[in-house]
């Protein structure tokens, strides 16, 4: 065999085993939104990517591998809202207002998926490591939003704990799907919880 057959042959192999891990990977992305990442088995992938047991194992040895590439792919396709723009707008009221309202539209891009989740977080310690990074961009968030309040004490307690409440995916969720707000009426919503969190509390009489 001459050397460009045998360099030929190689590259197709590759171009086979590189779209092989994609089909993988996109099975069990679609497998972990549709049924949880508790409930997807290799069996399952494997079935629903055509290919054996051994083969998925072969390109993911172990779960980490797997909740690795899954995330990294799945992220690339949707990419959450960057921050760089957000500390640009001064007044801090408006600056909650408009990363609430990109947020929530991202959550609602995603939310197969962040419902899923959030579900197995407790069961599936691969999860639990993957959202850890979520987190940290919420956390991430916060600080921006917290910016140039000028707040102490109790205010600022009480307007951090309000950001994080209003930032994160279950509440959303439970102001959109259980008590039926559209998203605009969400952020705002939140957008007066937070606000009201940063002024004094009114004394009893």
């Amino acid at each position: 065999m001459s050397d460009e057959k045998r360099k030929y042959r190689m590259t197709r192999r590759a171009e086979q085993e590189e779209q092989t891990r994609l089909r993988i990977t996109e099975s069990a992305v679609a497998l972990h939104e549709e049924l949880g990442p508790a409930h997807t088995s290799i069996s399952a992938i494997a079935e629903r990517a055509g290919v054996r047991r051994s083969t998925v194992y072969r390109h993911f040895p172990d779960e980490d591998a797997l909740f690795a590439a899954c995330s990294s792919h799945w992220r690339a396709a949707n990419p959450p809202p960057g921050l760089r723009g957000w500390p640009t707008i001064e007044d801090p009221a408006e600056r909650t207002r408009t990363a609430l309202a990109e947020l929530y539209a991202f959550y609602g891009r995603t939310d197969a998926m962040y419902a899923s989740l959030v579900r197995d977080e407790p069961l599936v310690p691969a999860v639990q490591r993957r959202l850890r990074d979520f987190y940290g961009y919420l956390d991430a968030i916060r600080e921006i939003l917290m910016a140039d309040r000028g707040l102490r004490g109790n205010a600022a307690r009480r307007t951090r704990a309000a950001l994080g409440h209003a930032l994160a995916y279950p509440t959303w969720s439970s102001l959109t799907h259980e008590q039926g707000l559209s998203d605009a009426d969400a952020v705002a919503l939140m957008s007066v919880l937070v606000e009201s969190a940063t002024a004094a509390p009114r004394s009893r009489v």
